[in-house]
């Protein structure tokens, strides 16, 4: 039950949501994309990519100084979820404007878009 209640809270949330989303589209992203994408401090970002990790529904790897996240497929009873969060993502026009703003954040130079800090 408690592994059920921790997935619960991890899809309570838009921002998490919005991860996700943008986690079935690419296989992996950094976590300055996703935190452009989220438009929150990197903080934030790191407080819901960690909640989403404990969830066991995202993990991540390091490579230098950059974190990449992608999707955790290895719990079976993860993926009827992620079918069911993949046909509802594709309805939603937020999810859709999220992912066009995504394609632009993804077309970015990675050093370039990791050393802007914001104003």
């Amino acid at each position: 039950m408690k592994k059920m209640i921790s997935i619960l809270k991890a899809l309570s949330d838009q921002n998490r949501l919005r991860v996700l989303a943008a986690l079935t589209k690419y296989p992996e992203l950094c976590a300055c994309q996703l935190n452009g994408l989220l438009k929150v401090s990197g903080a934030t970002t790191s407080r819901h990519l960690e909640i989403l990790i404990n969830a066991g529904l995202v993990d991540k790897r390091k490579d230098g100084r950059w974190v990449y996240y992608h999707l955790k497929y290895d719990d079976e009873d993860f993926i009827p979820v992620m079918d069911w969060l993949k046909r509802e993502f594709s309805k939603s026009k937020d999810i859709k404007n999220n992912l066009d703003t995504l394609k632009e954040i993804t077309s970015c130079d990675l050093k370039e878009l990791c050393s802007n800090k914001p104003k």
